[in-house]
């Protein structure tokens, strides 16, 4: 089964930066077949998409994030990052990194995918 594992999170104060990532391992496929996703969860709101990428690089950004959040990975290192910028308090949630290899997943929005990192709290003071 795989397995993701989120690190970066933290305090930070509005308007700052914090680059999250995530390892994935237990690989049935090469890393590159999987797409890769960063979502957010608050407390008392629906799990929300931020970003998404294809092994090859392509990606797709939901509104909300885009200027400020940006997804990257490396094949080699089986790893895939978040850079946020520009950090609001409503940013503040829980992080997750997840995985599938079905392209659909790649759909704008799309919440069903097949693997789930534990998370990495965010925290933005005002």
């Amino acid at each position: 089964r795989v397995q993701l594992v989120e690190s970066g999170g933290g305090s930070v104060q509005a308007g700052g930066s914090l680059n999250l990532s995530c390892v994935a391992s237990k690989l049935g496929d090469s890393y590159s077949s999987y797409y890769m996703a960063w979502f957010r969860q608050a407390p008392g709101k629906e799990r929300e998409r931020i970003a998404a990428i294809a092994g090859t690089g392509s990606t797709s950004t939901e509104d909300f994030a885009r200027g400020r959040f940006a997804i990257s990975r490396d094949n080699s290192k089986a790893m895939v990052y978040l850079q946020m910028s520009s950090l609001k308090p409503e940013d503040t949630a829980m992080y997750y990194c997840a995985a599938d290899l079905r392209w659909t997943a790649m759909r704008q929005g799309n919440l069903d995918w097949d693997y789930w990192g534990q998370g990495t709290q965010v925290a933005v003071s005002s």
